[in-house]
C-alpha cells in the first residue's frame, strides 16, 4: 500500500540553537490510503506541535528535522514556504479545534472555500461557486447557499466546523489532518462530524486524527500512537492498544475514562499524587437529603428572532440540594447556558421564579441580591477568558475571599491546598499556567466567598483525559467535604453520568425528560434523550 505520509525521525525544537527545547523526539508513523492514524496523549505531549510541524507551520521559532518526510510521495523534509502553500490543501487539508479563530470572521465562508479552489485550480466564480454548495451539502451543512453567505460568527459551534472540513477537503486532498475536530461540540454534532470523516475515510482519504477522547478515537482509528512527553511510548492497532495498554501510562490514560465509572468512584488511582487529595474525601458520605437550596420554577426566557420571539427557555423548572449534583445535557442552542444565566440572576426571566432557600432570588432588586451571591458560585469552560489578565493569582483569590462572611474566609494558601495547587502559584498570571492550573483556580476562585451552590458550565469539555478526571475527582471530594450543591452542564454523557445523581435533558429550550442519571440513561424515555444515547461514543473495540 503506498502511503500517503510517511515520517521517520523527526525531531522538533523550539529557542535558539544553544538554548533550545526538544518538544518532539524521533517520531516515525505512516498513513496508507483509506487509513486513520490517532496520536493520543495530555496537553503538551506533542501532539498539536507533530500535526503542524507536517505542513511546516510549527512556527519560525521551531527547528524540525526528519530523516524522511514524504507526503504523497514527495520529499518535504526541505521544502521552502513557497513550495508548502502548494502542499497545503492540495495534498494535506487541515482541520483544527477552534473553527471560529481558524476562519476568516470578516468574509463570508463561501467566499473563503472559492478562494481556496481559485487558488489551486482555474475555475469561473460561477463554477466555484455551485462546488462551494456541493461542498457544503456534502458535509451536511442545512441551506448551503445560505450558509455560503453567512461569516463565521453568524453560525453555531457544529457548523463553524463543518464549514471548515468543507474548506479542508475542497481540493480532495489524500491525506487529511483532523486536531481535535470534534473537542467542546455536543454529542449530536460530534457525532455528524465523526459520521463524515468515516466517509472521508472510506472513500480512500487518510486521515491524521489528534485528539483526547479515547471514546472518539476507538470510534474511526485503525491505529494510535500515544505520546507522552514528546516520546511515542506505545503505538499499535487501536483494538490492542486500548484493551491491552502495554505502558502504565497508556493504561492511567484509558482508566481517567468516566464512562462506565460510578457515581462517587475516583477516576484515579489514589496512590497518584493528583489524586491524593481528592481521593481523601470521596468516601465521604453525602449529606441526608433536605429542601432545595435552589429552586427554578417554570422559568421562560424569549429573544427577539426575524420570526417573532425565540424561546430560549420554555417553562423549565428545577431543583438543586446541598451535596447532589443535578445534571443538565442537551445539544448546542438548547437552552443550558441560558438556564445557568437565570439560575445565576445574570439573565432576566420573562416569566417564571428562581429561589433561594425559599427566598426570592432572580426577581430581587440588585441591591437585595447582591449580599446573598456569594452563596452561588459559578465555574465556565474557558477559565483564561475569565480572569483579568493583569491579577496575578493571589490577587484573584484575594478579591474573591473578600466576598465570604468573616467566619467563613481562607486564605489564599487554604485555598491553594484545598484544590491541590502548590502555594507559590499565588505569584503566576493566569496565562502562564496550564489548562487543568486555570481551572483550579477557576475552582479556589468560586469556592473563595463559601458558596452553597456551585453552577459549572461545561467545566471539563476543553481539558485532556487525566486533567479532566483530576478536575472531576477534586470537585467531587470538594461537594462531600462541603456539602455543595452543583448544576452541572455537559454535553458529554459520559461526565454526566459520572458526576450526576439526577439529570434533565433539555431540547429546544425545554425539559424533555428528567429523573435519576441511571434510569434516565440506562432507559430513555423520550426520543431525544434515545438519540443522544445512540450518538455518545463509547471507548470499544
Amino acid at each position: 500500500m503506498t502511503e500517503l505520509l510517511d515520517v521517520a525521525g523527526l525531531q522538533v525544537a523550539f529557542g535558539a540553537a544553544d538554548a533550545s527545547t526538544t518538544v518532539v523526539h524521533d517520531l516515525s508513523l505512516g498513513i496508507g490510503r483509506g487509513e486513520c492514524v490517532a496520536i493520543v496523549g495530555e496537553s503538551g505531549s506533542g501532539k498539536s506541535v507533530t500535526a503542524r510541524s507536517l505542513l511546516g507551520l510549527a512556527g519560525r521559532t521551531a527547528t524540525v528535522n526528519a530523516d524522511r518526510l514524504r507526503i504523497a510521495g514527495q520529499d518535504r523534509s526541505i521544502s521552502t514556504e513557497r513550495e508548502w502553500r502548494r502542499v497545503r490543501g492540495r495534498d494535506v487539508g487541515l482541520v483544527l479545534q477552534d473553527a471560529l479563530v481558524s476562519l476568516d470572521p470578516l468574509r463570508p465562508i463561501g467566499r473563503e472555500i472559492a478562494d481556496t479552489l481559485r487558488l489551486h485550480r482555474r475555475m469561473t466564480a460561477a463554477a466555484a461557486t455551485t462546488h462551494v454548495h456541493e461542498l457544503l451539502e456534502r458535509v451536511g451543512m442545512p441551506d448551503p447557499a445560505r450558509a455560503a453567505r453567512q461569516r463565521a460568527g453568524e453560525l453555531s459551534g457544529g457548523l463553524r466546523q463543518r464549514a471548515l472540513i468543507a474548506s479542508a477537503i475542497a481540493l480532495d486532498p489524500p491525506l487529511l489532518i483532523a486536531d481535535e475536530p470534534t473537542t467542546a461540540l455536543d454529542v449530536s454534532i460530534q457525532a455528524r462530524i465523526l459520521a463524515l470523516m468515516t466517509q472521508l475515510k472510506r472513500s480512500g482519504t487518510g486521515i491524521l486524527l489528534i485528539s483526547h477522547d479515547l471514546a472518539v478515537v476507538s470510534a474511526i482509528a485503525d491505529r494510535v500512537i500515544v505520546l507522552r512527553n514528546g516520546r511515542v511510548v506505545e503505538s499499535g492497532l487501536t483494538s490492542t492498544v486500548l484493551t491491552s495498554p502495554a505502558t502504565d501510562y497508556t493504561r492511567e490514560l484509558i482508566a481517567a475514562v468516566p464512562s462506565g465509572r460510578p457515581r462517587g468512584v475516583a477516576l484515579l488511582d489514589p496512590g497518584t499524587e493528583a489524586a491524593s487529595r481528592a481521593a481523601s474525601v470521596l468516601s465521604a458520605p453525602f449529606p441526608a437529603e433536605q429542601a432545595p437550596v435552589l429552586r427554578g420554577t417554570s422559568l421562560v426566557k424569549t429573544y427577539p428572532s426575524p420570526a417573532g420571539r425565540f424561546r430560549a427557555v420554555d417553562d423549565v423548572s428545577f431543583e438543586i440540594r446541598r451535596g447532589e449534583t443535578l445534571g443538565l445535557v442537551g445539544e448546542s442552542g438548547s437552552g443550558k447556558t441560558t438556564v445557568a444565566r437565570l439560575a445565576l440572576a445574570l439573565t432576566a426571566a420573562d416569566a417564571g421564579t428562581v429561589t433561594l432557600d425559599g427566598v426570592n432570588w432572580l426577581d430581587a432588586p440588585e441591591r437585595e441580591r447582591r449580599p446573598l451571591r456569594r452563596r452561588i458560585g459559578a465555574i465556565y469552560q474557558d477559565a483564561l477568558s475569565s480572569f483579568d489578565p493583569r491579577f496575578r493569582v493571589g490577587r484573584i483569590l484575594e478579591d474573591a475571599i473578600g466576598q465570604a462572611p468573616p467566619e467563613h474566609r481562607e486564605s489564599v494558601d487554604q485555598l491553594l491546598d484545598s484544590v491541590g495547587l502548590p502555594r507559590d502559584i499565588a505569584g503566576s498570571r493566569p496565562l502562564h499556567l496550564s489548562g487543568g492550573q486555570r481551572q483550579r483556580v477557576a475552582i479556589a476562585r468560586a469556592l473563595a466567598a463559601a458558596p452553597e451552590v456551585l453552577i459549572c458550565d461545561e467545566p471539563v469539555s476543553a481539558l485532556d483525559v487525566t486533567i479532566q478526571a483530576q478536575v472531576l475527582d477534586l470537585l467531587d471530594g470538594l461537594q462531600r467535604e462541603r456539602g455543595l450543591g452543583y448544576l452541572f452542564i455537559s454535553h458529554d454523557l459520559g461526565v454526566i453520568r459520572h458526576m450526576s445523581d439526577r439529570i434533565a435533558v433539555m431540547q429546544r429550550g425545554r425539559i424533555v425528560e428528567s429523573g435519576p442519571t441511571a434510569s434516565v440513561l440506562d432507559d430513555p424515555q423520550h426520543p431525544y434523550t434515545a438519540q443522544l444515547v445512540r450518538d455518545t461514543p463509547t471507548l470499544s473495540v
